[in-house]
């Protein structure tokens, strides 16, 4: 019995793609984010494949940020940056935009906000 991961129930690489693509988008257009905005370099092309990369693997899909870049000791790689409650809820703000315009299982879509909320308190 194969079971259906996170990264295949919302529809693989080109849902990931496009969910990355969203939340850049927002990133980049909402007032309320340019304090998270303005800690990423104005080309976000480098930010975009990480995070599609880490999304990935943390969806159940292919692991390639780790095939890359090794573990992603998420707060080690984020300690150079002033990361507190706003930006956070920023990152947040925008990621939650981004999810809700996707296709998915309700459930699945609580889930994955739960989770990467957990994530990002972290």
């Amino acid at each position: 019995m194969t079971t259906l991961t996170p990264y295949d129930a919302i529809g693989g690489e080109q849902a990931i793609r496009h969910l990355v693509d969203r939340f850049y988008f927002y990133m980049d257009v909402l007032p309320d984010a340019q304090g998270i905005r303005a800690m990423h370099q104005p080309d976000l092309s480098s930010a975009k494949d990480k995070l599609f990369k880490f999304l990935s693997g943390w969806l159940g899909g292919p692991n390639l940020f780790i095939e890359e870049f090794g573990h992603p000791m998420l707060r080690a790689r984020h300690l150079p940056f002033a990361i507190g409650e706003s930006e956070r809820d920023q990152w947040l703000m925008c990621m939650n935009k981004a999810l809700a315009e996707m296709t998915m299982n309700p459930q699945l879509k609580t889930n994955i906000q739960e989770a990467l909320q957990h994530l990002a308190t972290h």
